[in-house]
């Protein structure tokens, strides 16, 4: 199965249909009247259909078992053709795509085999998926162009040649993967005045987005927090709730991280551990959705 561990639980949702074709007006007759000798076909083959939605990681083997919180079956006849539409939502780490079109493709099954007996001419075609949201493919069209980064890894061991960054290339890395150009990346040593300097003069030059990388914890040379946090205007409390809450459910500690993040002036600047894991689960536990701040501050709904 694919790993989807470093993935975020979201609503998801997807919307599946399938055909029932009959070959006689007769045939249609007998659904809508409930004159179908095996019993309301309708409701059987909703019952199957639930079943189907439900069953789906137990038959198709790459499929995860998840929480399947709301489904819906629902019919439209039009001419000699039974329209069967399947719903499905979860709040979990994947969809439910597979899920909806199982779920249609068992209840189309049902039908067919319901009606059998009364018409030999019963096909089942168009099983598909007609939509899907959730996760970060609802982003995965939207691209950020404009956007100007930096990216200020703070260590007094790198600075001092005594090691290599790893943190803050990550950060540069997914940040272009995103189609984020990072114009400043650099390296500071873990000291409050030259950290809130590099807060001011990135604001002044008009960075949208700043990434500062180390000195989150608890040591006593820890002070990125304690240098940016009396800079920000805007506070997002948000943000970092959001990255620490997914780091801690992947390591102990996470709790101990002291970030902040928010507007000064008109950047948006936050503060990530300096561990090269930790600033991977925090680009994936925040980005992309996280941008959408840039249009909220502009006024703008969507």
């Amino acid at each position: 199965m694919v790993n989807i561990t470093e993935k975020s639980s979201s609503l998801r949702i997807a919307i599946a249909t399938a055909t029932v074709s009959v070959s006689k007006i007769e045939t249609i007759e007998a659904i809508e009247q409930r004159k179908v000798p095996k019993g309301d076909i309708f409701e059987f083959a909703r019952a199957a259909g639930l079943l189907g939605v439900k069953k789906t990681s137990d038959l198709i083997p790459d499929c995860h078992p998840l929480p399947i919180e709301y489904t819906a079956i629902t019919y439209a006849i039009e001419g000699l053709n039974v329209i069967i539409t399947v719903e499905v939502h979860t709040i979990y780490k994947t969809g439910v795509e597979v899920e909806a079109m199982h779920g249609a493709s068992i209840t189309a099954l049902t039908m067919y085999d319901m009606l059998k007996p009364i018409d030999k001419g019963v096909e089942i075609s168009s099983i598909k998926l007609l939509k899907k949201s959730g996760g970060k493919s609802d982003f995965k069209n939207k691209q950020f162009p404009n956007l100007k980064a930096a990216v200020v890894v703070c260590s007094d061991s790198i600075t001092a040649g005594l090691a290599e960054d790893a943190s803050g290339k990550i950060i540069v890395a997914k940040l272009e993967a995103m189609g984020i150009e990072t114009l400043d990346y650099m390296v500071v040593a873990d000291d409050f005045n030259t950290i809130q300097e590099k807060v001011k003069s990135l604001s002044a030059a008009g960075r949208d987005l700043v990434i500062f990388t180390g000195g989150t914890g608890l040591s006593p040379k820890d002070v990125t927090p304690e240098a940016i946090e009396p800079l920000i205007d805007r506070k997002i409390d948000g943000i970092m709730e959001t990255a620490r809450s997914y780091g801690q459910e992947r390591m102990p500690y996470a709790m101990l991280s002291r970030g902040v993040a928010g507007f000064v002036g008109e950047t948006l600047v936050l503060t990530f551990p300096g561990a090269k894991k930790a600033a991977e689960e925090y680009m994936a536990a925040l980005f992309p959705q996280v941008l959408h701040v840039f249009n909220v501050n502009k006024g703008q709904k969507h």
